[in-house]
Order: structure tokens, then C-alpha cells, then sequence
């Protein structure tokens, strides 16, 4: 399930209060450690305070050539061609500059609440093989990005360790382990690269949602493709007052809202670092009014609300300039990337079922 599902949690059994009990010891020990090295570097917090965002290498780092030798001449090679490049810093990827803008928002956490655990913490979470670790090492340094943790797979599903992580949002390359994560019930999406260079800002943290089937479920998106638009406006406008059932996103964006209260907090609303967006496809007059209603009831606040009733998306993201957008149609990614925007892609829903036999 998707957390933040209201079901009563099982009473743990006495082993597994044993387990929490060793884990919080071993966490002791570990920052006991930690805190006696010397270093100027905060103390990556514990995945249970965290919005822990697992990223893949090839998410992060642009290993398109590195990715053909794989698959046109196998793993040796390629785990050769790391080694022998493994000075040679890797540029960024489809991700990287989310990661950027993650790492701002934690600066800025750590000067107004110093020993405050929740904040972003970024895990790189590949197949990658240990021997290719020195490459990455070197390319994370070399952008000063603060990556602590890694775990370097060789060739094993992830899913495992995201869930060991309690990860927040995963980020792949790889739509089929995008698609098993989903599965498992963690938020997740495919990165695409970007056609075109664009700017970014580096002060503030911007995130676009696509509404139904990733913030909300597919409920809606089901009623247009079984019974046309008409059939959908007057579904909506009878239901207006029922919020929407949860999409697989929607955990991430009040985790992005839990960290601009703390802003909210210290009075720095005006000077907060992140900012966030629903962009649908939804037109405000037939069907707006059920999507904000929903937003209420679940205590969010986004900061900007943009229904273009079947407009493309495209354009309106070019002003927006989203380090990252969340859409669950490949439509309206491939729209997106062509204009320059670094899209998601949510395979979540009944637009999958459609896509999938086109």
C-alpha cells in the first residue's frame, strides 16, 4: 500500500521489537563513530527522519555511451571501459540537477534548524557492479554533490534495499525497475533527458505534478477513457465534494509541504526554497473544483494550480522551468522533453494498459 493509508498498523511482535531495539543501537554506535571523526560534513540522518530519494546512476550521470558498450558488447568491457575511465568525470544526467536542488534545500534547512534529521537524503541505488563505484565516487566529488550512501547492486533488483531505506521517491532510468517499485508500493518514476539545455534555478527547488493517476489515482482518468469527456465533467461535478482516492505521488508532495512549513515556520514563506505545481490537463470551470477540494481535505497546499483543459503541456512548463515534472502519460513527457523539460514518467494507472498496446 501506499503509505499514509489510515489502516491501524500491526502491533509489533516481541522479535521484532528486538530488531528495532538492536537497529537503534546500532544507529547509536554509528553516529557515536561518526561524531568523533572530523569533518565538516552533517551526519547523514537516519532513514526513519529522512525523505529519503533514491536515484540511479544513470539518473544522475549521463552513461548513454557507457550503456551501448554494455549492451553491444556485455558486462566485461564495460566494467573495463569504467575502470579505465574512471577519472574521467562523468556529466549530468536527467536528475542531477533535482539532486542540485535538493542539496540547496537542505543548506538552507541546516542553518535555521542545525540539529534537525528531516531533510532530503540522497542514495544512489544502482545495478551497477562495486567496480564501477571509484568512477561514480570520483564524478559525486567532483561536482561537490553530498551523496553518503550507495549501494552498488551488481546486477541484483533494488527493490529490496528501497524498501530497507524507507525510500521516499525513487528515480530510475530503467522503466521496468520503475515499474517493480511502483508495484511494491514506493513512489517512483522513469527520468528522461531533456532535448534542449535549459537553466535552471539554483535557489529554488521547483516540482511539477501531473494531478490524476499521480497524485491522485487513476479513478477519473478510468470514467474518460470507458465513457468519453461528457460522461467525466458530470462525474466530477456530482463527486465534487468527495475527495479523490491517493496516487502513488502524493506521499512526495507532502513531504515537499512538511519541509516548506519549516520554512513557513522561521517566517521565510517569501524566501522559501521550494516550490510546487500541479499542471493538468483537467479544464478549472468542469472538473477543477474536485481536485482543490481534494488538496484541502488532505491538508495540502500547492503553491501553483495550472488546468489547461487539453491545452499541451509543453509551453507552460518552458516558463515554469520544474527541475523535475511527474506525468503518468508518455504523451505528455515526450511533449514535455522536446521543449526542454526534464519529465518523469509515473507508470501508474489505466494510461498504461492504453499505452502499452499502441
Amino acid at each position: 500500500t501506499m503509505s499514509g493509508s489510515g489502516s491501524e498498523a500491526p502491533q509489533p511482535s516481541e522479535a521484532a521489537e528486538g530488531q528495532l531495539q538492536e537497529a537503534e543501537q546500532d544507529w547509536a554506535a554509528a553516529k557515536a563513530f561518526y561524531d568523533n571523526l572530523v569533518t565538516k560534513r552533517p551526519r547523514p540522518p537516519k532513514p526513519q527522519n529522512a525523505i529519503t530519494v533514491a536515484v540511479s546512476s544513470r539518473a544522475l550521470f549521463d552513461l548513454v555511451e557507457e550503456r551501448r558498450i554494455y549492451e553491444e558488447e556485455g558486462l566485461e568491457k564495460y566494467v573495463e571501459y569504467q575502470q579505465n575511465n574512471e577519472n574521467v568525470t562523468l556529466k549530468p544526467g536527467p536528475a542531477f540537477y533535482f539532486v542540485k536542488a535538493l542539496e540547496h534545500v537542505n543548506a538552507r534547512l541546516l542553518e535555521l534548524y542545525p540539529d534537525d534529521e528531516e531533510r532530503f537524503d540522497i542514495v544512489l541505488m544502482t545495478n551497477n557492479h562495486a567496480q564501477v563505484g571509484v568512477r561514480l565516487i570520483n564524478s559525486i566529488n567532483h561536482y561537490g554533490l553530498t551523496i553518503e550512501r550507495f549501494c552498488l547492486t551488481g546486477g541484483q533488483s533494488p527493490i529490496g534495499y528501497l524498501t530497507a531505506y524507507l525510500t521516499n521517491l525513487y528515480l530510475s532510468a530503467d522503466s521496468e525497475k520503475v515499474q517493480e517499485a511502483i508495484e511494491a508500493g514506493i513512489a517512483s518514476a522513469t527520468m528522461f533527458t531533456a532535448n534542449k539545455d535549459v537553466a535552471y534555478s539554483d535557489t529554488q527547488l521547483r516540482v511539477a505534478f501531473d494531478g490524476d493517476a499521480v497524485i491522485f489515482s487513476d479513478e477519473s482518468e478510468q470514467i474518460v477513457k470507458e465513457h468519453g469527456l461528457d460522461r467525466f465533467f458530470e462525474h466530477e461535478q456530482l463527486n465534487e465534494n468527495k475527495p479523490l482516492a491517493q496516487g502513488p505521488l502524493k506521499g512526495f508532495l507532502e513531504d515537499l509541504g512538511k519541509i516548506q512549513k519549516k520554512f513557513c515556520a522561521k517566517n521565510e514563506r517569501l524566501n522559501c526554497p521550494i516550490r510546487t505545481y500541479l499542471v493538468t490537463a483537467r479544464s478549472a470551470a468542469s472538473s477543477g473544483v474536485r481536485v482543490l477540494k481534494t488538496l484541502r481535505s488532505w491538508g495540502l497546499e500547492i503553491d501553483e494550480a495550472l488546468f489547461l483543459a487539453g491545452a499541451p503541456k509543453g509551453p507552460i512548463l518552458v516558463k515554469i522551468r520544474p527541475h523535475i515534472f511527474f506525468d503518468d502519460q508518455m504523451f505528455h513527457v515526450e511533449g514535455a522533453q522536446k521543449l526542454g523539460t526534464i519529465a518523469a514518467h509515473v507508470p501508474y494507472g489505466i494510461a498504461q494498459k492504453y499505452h502499452k498496446s499502441s
